[in-house]
């Protein structure tokens, strides 16, 4: 089955002391799964040019799909997070598939005060919940990261309209009947959607057929403000996700993409944010993002993407090595386009190899 690696403890403690949370998830060529079946980066100043192709080559692909529409007024704002990573060949086949998914809370009164404890939250996806998730105390027959699982496993071998047409009716579930609904009971159209983003996002990044792909994100609810009657509260959550490809301990492939869904809010609890907007991750926005206008050199996306090519190359350890200053690169290759802090990076990249 792909499995999941625990966090050591020093890596949870990182995690602990950074108040945030993450999970690592890492999908192998063994499946004993129920089923039994099976942003573009833009180029930077740090990367010229696009890594050679050869044959084997596959693209990496991430994607982070997130929703606010259920939240509700002088309760909470709700979030249903989606995070895929895929490897495809030039066919467009999925050769990798990985899914994951936050669904949290951020709870404030009639008064616009928030009374979730966001500085001490600890969030869990749902493959990190695992069975603590509950969908079998409920009375499924499979737990929710066994279902994603088995949808991913689907995915292996087809092309996205492969998959459309095989993984969901008109419902947005399995086909009844179908291998995968013995399995996949849940409402696919979400996920199938996120597979299909991650693969319009796919390029190549060096990663070859047969490596592990691996997803990790960093998640937190912790700049959340209370409304005052000067400025508007604000639910906010943070991810930050990394789709990484490796091989014998050293990063072949690397790409990153970050959230922040926002809720705001009066102090009578009234939420003034269009709940049914589409929510942009960092990549998306691009030089709305505004770093430059606020007079940065480059953009997050591009200062995101030159790390990710930095590290490809790299063990976890040279990459937990990297000189900082304030949380900030000092090396003077990556410091020329990478100006943000990347702490977040770094904790990434030792979750993912952390086994």
């Amino acid at each position: 089955m792909k499995k999941f690696f625990v966090l050591t403890a020093l890596i949870l403690a990182l995690s602990l002391l950074a108040g945030c949370a993450g999970t690592t998830v890492v999908y192998t060529n063994q499946c004993t799964c129920p089923t039994g079946g099976h942003t573009n980066t833009p180029n930077t100043p740090n990367n010229p040019n696009p890594p050679v192709v050869g044959e084997g080559s596959v693209k990496t692909g991430l994607a982070i799909v997130a929703g606010i529409g259920k939240s509700k007024d002088a309760s909470a704002a709700e979030y249903d997070v989606t995070i895929v990573a895929v490897n495809v060949d030039d066919k467009g086949v999925i050769t990798d598939c990985v899914i994951d998914s936050v669904g949290t809370k951020v709870s404030f009164d009639a008064t616009g005060t928030i009374t979730t404890d966001v500085k001490n939250t600890q969030i869990k996806t749902k493959n990190e919940l695992g069975y603590d998730y509950g969908m079998v105390g409920a009375g499924a027959k499979y737990e929710w990261f066994q279902q994603a699982e088995a949808l991913a496993n689907f995915a292996v071998g087809k092309t996205v309209e492969q998959l459309k047409s095989g993984a969901v009716d008109e419902t947005g579930k399995a086909p009844a009947g179908s291998d995968l609904a013995s399995t996949a009971t849940i409402y696919l159209g979400g996920y199938v959607a996120a597979i299909e983003e991650a693969v319009k996002n796919a390029t190549h990044l060096g990663a070859q057929s047969g490596e592990e792909l691996i997803l990790v994100t960093k998640s937190s609810v912790g700049s959340s403000k209370n409304a005052t009657a000067e400025k508007a509260g604000v639910a906010q959550l943070d991810i930050t996700a990394m789709a990484l490809n490796e091989k014998d301990g050293v990063i072949t492939a690397c790409a990153i993409d970050a959230v922040q869904a926002k809720v705001s809010f009066d102090t009578t609890g009234k939420i003034s944010t269009d709940l049914k907007a589409p929510i942009k991750t960092k990549n998306q926005l691009g030089r709305d993002y505004g770093m430059v206008n606020a007079g940065s050199k480059y953009e997050w996306n591009e200062q995101a993407a030159s790390f990710a090519k930095y590290v490809t190359g790299k063990t976890a350890q040279q990459v937990a090595d990297i000189a900082v200053t304030e949380g900030k690169p000092t090396d003077a290759d990556l410091a020329a386009t990478v100006t943000i802090a990347i702490g977040d990076f770094q904790t990434l990249v030792a979750k993912a190899f952390a086994k």
